[in-house]
């Protein structure tokens, strides 16, 4: 189940990298029609393949069917992963929505409709394995209800980022202009973060435990034992509730909350219809055993690790990527924008990094943990014996072989052997406790290495000096290796130099590129820009601008590129025409719309008043 998770979260990250295009690769009506063909195509291959499952179920043993019906689940997941990916990177679909008002004033709403498409794939990955997962473990639950479960499991994970995106876009859209301006800063980002994500750990279990539908533990025989629990392990909770997921039929147990005025200690009706009152009171020390060794706040600082991580990685990433040779040689191979190109790599890259650190980092953390709680039982009972019978019932329940494998916590098999090597000496318990204490100060370490090596990179003069470094060199050696010259080479060089306020040698580096490709649009437009707007005299020549514009113009009619035009007519004072291709810019501009109409208007501005430049 946590691995819907994962891929919530790598859904989401393919949709925030992405940037849409001014251009789409295909019409509207082209493009819905491959996009509804996809999804036929993707729901008819995974219904063969539960089929499939189901059918083997007559014939096959339980241990087979619930290796293939794992592996068949996550490849299907992964295929949504990837149909999503395709609706976004080439069918363009966010494309299609830029300049619609309420989505550019709060872009949430946006990322909402498209989460909400990628929970729809998952939906059809549940809906067809249904009858297979019936089959295969006997679960008496209907198809709605699996689902349901599954989406109800998931979703939650995408409440920090809902919270924190949807706040942000209210409080950018308000009149006011110091709570953008702190909120744009680099450390009004930082602390606005860092103070929504303890409050939605601190208050998110209140919203996901009414999101679960769960109701409270009658009073009774068990709610009087948990509660007796509790009170001798001094742990402060809120409620004890019932657990509806998968309609309860699950033996499983957990606890949620940093603050016990908002702690809830969950349970399922199976837990306490299958184990016996001493297994109950084994599970929920477990639980305990979570809280009192505070992992609910260590996986909040591991969350804030992999931010620390991508930070400092970022740039690295994206000069990787830039300038690795395979992705030059296909960028220009094929025309495809280079834009459209890096930013699917970066994607790609990002998610990398993701899955390598949940799946390495912190899924160590979280399997070492979870054998820490289940030597906490020895806190508060002198035999974990009615935890390991608890394993036993689990897996003779669920079908499940104890031996199988998962990247958050270890196999049930390994978890009972070690509680009864902790039965035979109880140095084992000291043992861990150590090995996880060394593992939280060797990975506190890198993180402090790796957020000062960040900070250096990003804000101070040593990443400065690197970043200018590694792109000119990077430049200079490929059209050194190359033997030959490349126009486009020779533009990135200009526009490094531009970047960078080094005008001669941008300037230069244009005429150099322009002398082996004379129609190269982008080299013409920006060193039009260049000699237009140039805040050294010196470097201005309007006449020049001018007539590089307009054959950038005559080559591709492009937002960017007309803008241009539009400022070297400004500056040679044919204002009237440049209001025009202002005009056209902004019609023709799928996003950044704002720069386009911020233009038109200061153009518009100039007629009003002659004397204005």
């Amino acid at each position: 189940m946590f691995g819907n998770f994962i891929y919530f979260i790598v859904a989401l990250l393919i949709y925030s990298t992405y940037q849409p295009s001014e251009q789409t690769n295909f019409a509207f009506l082209d493009t819905l029609i491959f996009f509804f063909s996809l999804i036929l195509l993707f729901f008819i291959f995974c219904r063969r393949q539960f089929t499939r499952i189901a059918r083997m179920s007559a014939t096959h043993g339980r241990d087979v069917l619930d290796q293939q019906f794992s592996s068949a689940l996550t490849r299907q997941s992964i295929l949504a992963i990837a149909l999503f990916a395709v609706d976004i990177y080439v069918l363009n679909l966010s494309s299609f929505l830029t300049g619609i008002w309420l989505f550019e004033a709060l872009p949430t709403l946006e990322a909402l409709l498209f989460m909400a498409l990628f929970i729809g794939y998952l939906a059809i990955v549940w809906t067809n394995a249904h009858d297979a997962y019936r089959q295969i473990y006997r679960a008496e639950i209907t198809r709605q209800a699996y689902v349901a479960s599954n989406i109800a499991f998931s979703v939650p994970v995408l409440l920090p980022w809902l919270l924190l995106s949807g706040v942000a876009d209210l409080i950018l859209a308000l009149p006011f202009d110091l709570p953008r301006q702190v909120l744009t800063s680099p450390e009004g980002e930082t602390a606005y973060f860092l103070f929504f994500l303890f409050a939605v750990a601190a208050l998110g279990p209140l919203i996901i435990q009414k999101f679960w539908r769960c109701r409270p533990l009658e009073a009774g025989y068990y709610r009087d034992r948990i509660e007796a629990l509790c009170r001798r392990a001094n742990l402060k909770y809120a409620d004890i509730l019932y657990w509806p997921i998968f309609g309860g039929r699950m033996i499983t147990a957990g606890v949620m909350g940093l603050v016990g005025r908002f702690r809830y200690i969950l349970i399922t009706d199976a837990l306490l219809r299958i184990l016996s009152p001493e297994e109950v009171d084994a599970v929920i020390a477990h639980e305990v055993g979570h809280v009192k060794k505070h992992h609910l706040l260590f996986y909040l600082f591991f969350f804030i690790g992999y931010m620390v991580i991508a930070y400092a990685t970022f740039d690295l990433i994206v000069y990787l990527i830039i300038f690795s040779e395979p992705l030059y040689r296909f960028v220009f191979m094929t025309g495809i924008s280079r834009t459209t190109v890096t930013t699917g790599l970066l994607s790609l890259a990002i998610i990398f990094n993701f899955l390598v650190y949940f799946r390495f980092i912190f899924g160590y953390f979280m399997r070492n943990f979870e054998r820490q709680a289940d030597a906490s039982v020895y806190g508060l009972f002198t035999s974990a014996a009615p935890l390991i019978s608890t394993f036993e019932k689990i897996v003779a329940v669920s079908g499940h072989s104890p031996d199988k494998p998962n990247w958050h916590h270890f196999s049930i098999g390994q978890r009972v052997d070690f509680l009864r090597c902790c039965e035979a000496d109880r140095t084992w318990i000291k043992r861990h406790d150590r090995k996880v204490l060394v593992s939280i100060a060797i990975y506190v370490a890198t993180m402090v290495v790796v957020g000062i090596a960040g900070y250096q990179l990003n804000f101070g003069q040593t990443g400065k000096h690197l970043n200018e470094k590694f792109f000119e060199t990077a430049i200079l050696n490929k059209i050194s290796r190359d033997g030959k010259s490349s126009a486009g080479l020779y533009g990135m060089l200009g526009d490094l130099y531009f970047g960078r306020n080094s005008f001669e040698q941008a300037a230069t580096a244009y005429r150099t590129a322009l002398d082996i490709d004379p129609e190269s649009a982008i080299v013409l437009n920006n060193f039009a820009w260049l000699l237009a707007t140039c805040e050294n005299p010196a470097y201005r020549n309007p006449e020049q601008a001018l007539e590089l514009a307009r054959k950038a113009t005559t080559i591709e009619q492009s937002p960017h590129i007309l803008d241009t035009l539009a400022e070297s007519l400004f500056v040679n004072g044919r204002i009237a025409e440049a209001i025009d291709a202002a005009r056209t810019a902004l019609e023709l501009a799928k996003s950044n719309r704002a720069y386009y109409s911020g233009q038109l208007k200061k153009f518009q501005a100039a007629r009003v008043d002659p004397t204005e430049k």
